[in-house]
């Protein structure tokens, strides 16, 4: 391209020179001249906004003229040169020399235009200053939206493509995942239910002989001596509860001291024991609940309150036992005490 514009600085400089000698340079046909001929063509008449068109100047002259190469640049009408194919001379047999340029042209408005005549000056053997024109070409340049009738409208965008993620492994590591969650339900239930159906040995000892084994084990830890009066009473009225709770067939263990009050005042108990058992639970409530610190010798006291209400309750328990036996005729093992403290 740089060779194109020296090109067309150097003919703009000659075509000046012309133009100062004024008389010596007309304009005229290419049959003034003999032995030159000028020809241009195109590759396309029709063309689309924005395509290239081959434009082709062909100078063929004698060899006793000397030709200033034309500033083509500057005179193409609408069109505007993309690509610049120098010039090519040969020499034909006839002795005459062909020179032949190609340019690429574009333009990017609508309508019928025309490449208009390109001047060529040539210089005769006596110094005289000649400048013939090339003939004109037609070309028609059409819009790309002519074939598209009514619809010149701004086309609506396309919806965004999506692309497809592959899930598998999502589903093949969730799928897992699930079945691993559900195997270890599964194995919880399991091993709850299993703990559940596991029956309890039952201890077979009459409720005393637990009672009482229980009693010297408390007795063993030195609760009253330590000075822990809070864990002694804990303990203590635990076991006096259960043992009244399997002789009498009451939930002793889950009631309050109240409630043992109301539903024990219905329930004979040998020796008055009642009163004295209500006052033994009230004084342990105060000592579990309300910090309160009892003497030593009232710890003391009460350990054996506990021991003698078993034994009491179990001589009552035996007595019962016997009389039923005359009574009714029942063997020991059949006979059992009743909530309300008789024997069945």
């Amino acid at each position: 391209m740089m060779r194109f514009r020296n090109y067309i600085v150097a003919a703009a400089a000659v075509f000046a020179l012309a133009a100062s000698a004024g008389a010596q340079t007309s304009a005229d046909t290419v049959g003034s001249l003999s032995g030159v001929e000028i020809t241009t063509s195109v590759d396309r008449a029709d063309m689309f906004v924005g395509d290239l068109v081959n434009y082709k100047l062909t100078i063929t002259y004698d060899s006793t003229y000397k030709l200033i190469p034309p500033p083509l640049g500057a005179n193409l009408g609408a069109f505007d040169v993309k690509d610049y194919r120098p010039d090519a001379e040969t020499t034909l047999p006839d002795g005459r020399i062909q020179s032949e340029s190609t340019f690429k042209l574009s333009t990017f408005t609508t309508g019928d235009y025309v490449i208009p005549p390109v001047p060529v000056m040539f210089m005769t053997s006596d110094s005289t200053r000649k400048v013939l024109l090339s003939e004109s070409v037609p070309i028609k340049v059409k819009s790309l939206l002519e074939n598209a009738g009514d619809t010149v409208d701004i086309r609506p965008l396309k919806a965004q493509y999506e692309f497809q993620r592959d899930m598998t492994v999502y589903y093949v590591w969730g799928g897992i995942a699930v079945v691993l969650i559900a195997g270890l339900i599964l194995l919880w239930w399991y091993m709850r239910r299993r703990r559940q159906a596991v029956v309890e040995a039952v201890d077979l000892r009459d409720p005393w002989e637990i009672a009482f084994e229980k009693m010297a084990v408390l007795k063993e830890k030195r609760y009253i001596e330590e000075g822990n009066f809070k864990q002694f009473y804990i303990e203590l009225t635990e076991l006096a509860r259960e043992y009244l709770d399997r002789m009498y067939k009451v939930d002793v263990l889950e009631m309050t001291t109240q409630e043992f009050i109301d539903n024990f005042a219905e329930i004979e108990l040998p020796n008055n024991l009642y009163s004295d058992t209500v006052a033994f639970l009230k004084h342990a409530d105060l000592v579990k609940f309300a910090k309160f610190i009892p003497e030593q010798r009232r710890a003391e006291d009460d350990y054996i309150f506990t021991h003698d209400l078993i034994a009491m309750i179990r001589n009552d328990y035996e007595q019962r036992q016997q009389a039923e036996v005359h009574i009714n005729g029942k063997t020991p093992v059949e006979a059992a005490v009743t909530p309300g403290g008789g024997a069945e």
